[in-house]
């Protein structure tokens, strides 16, 4: 705002704006500059505000590989394991193993891995064995681990054309048996080249109702489209074994991150990438999960700007447009391409720099010189999300991409593992220790 001023004195020297004939002129200009400067504030503060002093921390990669990632000074981080490809979401097995999944690239692929993080020392913040458990896979995005009734743990699997479930047992480096699978999935769409599809399935176990249900995201066959078929551009829900598979949400162009706090399911989203470099938001919801039918979320009919829900005019002639008026509101937005995937929740006994909190991987921008995302920004919990603020930063300096933030996963009060899909590592970001 304050750079706004000069120009508005400079303005009202003008001799064209003398006299009480240009008062109501005058206080328009005002009246839209407050607005460019609010608006231009909101954007920032999409982006991520730094409220808390981040330093630099220097990180050197076994592929020699140097550079700097700010976080708060009270704060490390190291290098967990690194050498692995596309590495994206990280999960923790019922026998205390880490596992994550590695996508190998952007291409549509079956050389996808889930891999067992095994041995972590936390004096270095190193694992000592990065062992696969699953190979050969068509590109896996998470895992989710549940254990039923019976006392059998499952490990269930979303790849791009199904979902699959395994029996998990404690300790071992490969499944037993074959797996059940449980869904299947369209498993085509446009290239990347045409603005994209969605290859990617989250899996999430959380309650629906009280009882126990699996939550599913689909995303969208397109960049802006309406789709052919009822499963994309979904979340939906199902028993632990498959059954009553039902959808939850409609309107979800691409919800990759899914967590379950308490009785409320979150979900990031990404927007569409026909409207600009500003437009639209990127937002995250808390799902109302009450309801008989699904809410719709908007897409592609309705997009979010600025946190408010706008009418998109490529389907104003549409029959099948839904009412805009009516979509649930977000619980946070980011700006606009900032790409949101992982989440994690801090409750009130973390670190204060963390506690009652989200932290957001946000991916980045595929157009790197727009440099929104490339960060971890903190959301405060609440039942609505404040504005994002900068946790980690320096993904990307002076147009030179360093990683991209992917998956998050709290492995202590103040301690999180956090995925890098561009440079293959995962990093250990904790409080520091006393010295």
């Amino acid at each position: 705002m304050a750079a706004l001023l000069p120009v508005r004195r400079t303005i009202f020297r003008s001799r064209r704006f003398s006299g009480l004939a240009s008062t109501t002129l005058r206080r328009a200009i005002v009246a839209a500059l407050v607005t460019a400067g609010v608006v231009a504030a909101q954007t920032r503060a999409a982006s991520g505000r730094a409220l808390q002093k981040l330093t630099p921390h220097v990180v050197r990669l076994a592929n020699g590989k140097s550079f700097s990632l700010d976080l708060p000074a009270d704060f490390e981080i190291d290098v967990a394991a690194e050498g692995l490809h596309r590495v994206r979401f990280l999960a923790r097995a019922p026998d205390g193993r880490i596992l994550t999944t590695d996508m190998h690239d952007r291409s549509d692929n079956s050389l996808g891995v889930v891999y067992i993080l095994d041995g972590f020392d936390a004096a270095t913040g190193r694992f000592a064995r990065v062992i696969p458990y699953l190979q050969h896979l068509r590109n896996p995005n998470d895992v989710a681990f549940y254990t039923d009734h019976d006392g059998q743990s499952w490990l269930y699997l979303p790849l791009t054309d199904k979902l699959e479930r395994f029996r998990y047992k404690a300790g071992d480096i490969a499944p037993t048996g074959p797996p059940e699978i449980l869904a299947t999935y369209p498993d085509y769409g446009l290239n990347y080249k045409y603005g994209g599809w969605h290859l990617t399935r989250t899996v999430v176990m959380g309650s629906d109702h009280r009882r126990d249900t699996l939550f599913v995201s689909v995303g969208s066959s397109c960049n802006n489209c309406e789709e052919k078929e009822p499963i994309r551009a979904t979340i939906s829900a199902m028993d632990p074994d498959g059954k009553n598979a039902r959808v939850i949400a409609r309107g979800m162009r691409n919800a990759v991150g899914l967590r379950f706090v308490g009785n409320t399911l979150y979900a990031t989203n990404m927007g569409g990438d026909h409207l600009g470099d500003e437009a639209p938001d990127d937002p995250m919801f808390a799902l109302d999960l009450a309801g008989s039918e699904p809410n719709n979320y908007g897409w592609p009919y309705c997009y979010f700007q600025h946190g408010k829900v706008v009418p998109d005019p490529m389907f104003a002639g549409s029959p099948k447009k839904v009412d805009c008026g009516v979509a649930p509101s977000t619980y946070a937005v980011f700006a606009a391409h900032s790409a949101p995937l992982g989440l994690e929740y801090f409750d009130r006994a973390a670190d204060p720099a963390l506690g009652g909190s989200f932290l957001v991987a946000l991916h980045g921008a595929s157009k790197v010189s727009l440099g929104t995302g490339y960060r971890v920004v903190r959301v405060a919990a609440g039942k609505h999300g404040g504005l994002p603020e900068d946790f980690l930063t320096g993904f990307l300096r002076r147009g030179v991409v360093y990683g991209r933030p992917c998956g998050i996963l709290r492995v202590g009060p103040d301690a999180f593992l956090l995925t890098d899909d561009e440079a293959g590592v995962v990093y250990y970001v904790h409080h520091a220790t006393p010295k």
